[in-house]
């Protein structure tokens, strides 16, 4: 059984650029939360077991760490995230999903972008989605696509 969230759009922007947006740490920090939230201390290694970590924090001082890892890195087409593990191959005692980011090239400097929140449980997909996943991400994503027609 499956608990994915996800969206997928069209948009006008090649995918070289959105990929290099996910995994330049200083690039993600522009875009990565809606704002007013924002990132910081990124941490990028695009390659299996690389680290993926970054802290969330918002206008209140709240701060959510991600720590996680890649799991999938295929150049300009896939990237694929996890916190159900740390650097090293570490089980984190309360992970929360894996995320799964799919760059289709639709020729003409266009790309199909695809990102699902694959979750463990029921519970956690139903939690992610009342935080506001839908809204949450494609505010991103639009911020991503802004950032990346600007490179």
């Amino acid at each position: 059984m499956s608990y994915d969230l996800s969206i997928t759009r069209d948009v006008d922007v090649p995918r070289e650029k959105l990929f290099h947006c996910w995994t330049d740490a200083k690039l993600l920090d522009e875009w990565f939360c809606p704002r007013p939230y924002r990132t910081r201390h990124t941490v990028i290694e695009p390659v299996p077991g690389g680290r993926f970590e970054t802290e969330i924090f918002g206008p209140e001082g709240d701060a959510f760490p991600n720590i996680g890892v890649f799991l999938e890195v295929v150049e300009n087409e896939r990237l694929v995230t996890t916190d159900f593990y740390r650097s090293g191959w570490f089980p984190n005692p309360e992970p929360f999903m894996t995320a799964i980011v799919e760059f289709e090239d639709l020729g003409s400097g266009r790309t199909r972008y695809t990102a699902t929140a694959r979750h463990a449980s029921e519970d956690i997909m139903k939690k992610h989605e009342a935080m506001g996943f839908t809204a949450g991400w494609n505010a991103a994503l639009d911020q991503l696509i802004e950032l990346a027609q600007s490179l």
